[in-house]
């Protein structure tokens, strides 16, 4: 929801200040360029940091390794994807 927030913001203020540059005002292509630039950061960050749950499926390989969450307390077990070398965290069924 933030994110969509801060794309339409980020869009909206890129869009006016290049509208306002276009128009004759020569302070307003900072904004214009500030504008895109977050909007293209907010793009690039979904995409880099996907979900979690985007790459359920796959071929998740469980290792020996496993730690405890500072914040829960629980007994986590790593498993590694070596297709991409993604590694995610689940709780520890054995602990």
């Amino acid at each position: 929801m933030l994110r969509t927030l801060l794309l339409i913001v980020a869009l909206a203020v890129g869009v006016i200040g290049l509208g306002a540059h276009l128009a004759g005002h020569r302070d307003a292509m900072p904004a214009a360029l500030w504008g895109f630039a977050i909007a293209v950061a907010v793009l690039v960050e979904r995409w880099r940091y996907r979900s979690r749950n985007a790459g359920v499926d796959g071929d998740w390989q469980k290792t020996e390794e496993r730690f405890v969450d500072p914040e829960s307390g629980q007994t986590l077990q790593v498993l590694y994807n070596p297709r991409t070398g993604e590694r995610r965290y689940e709780p520890d069924n054995h602990a």
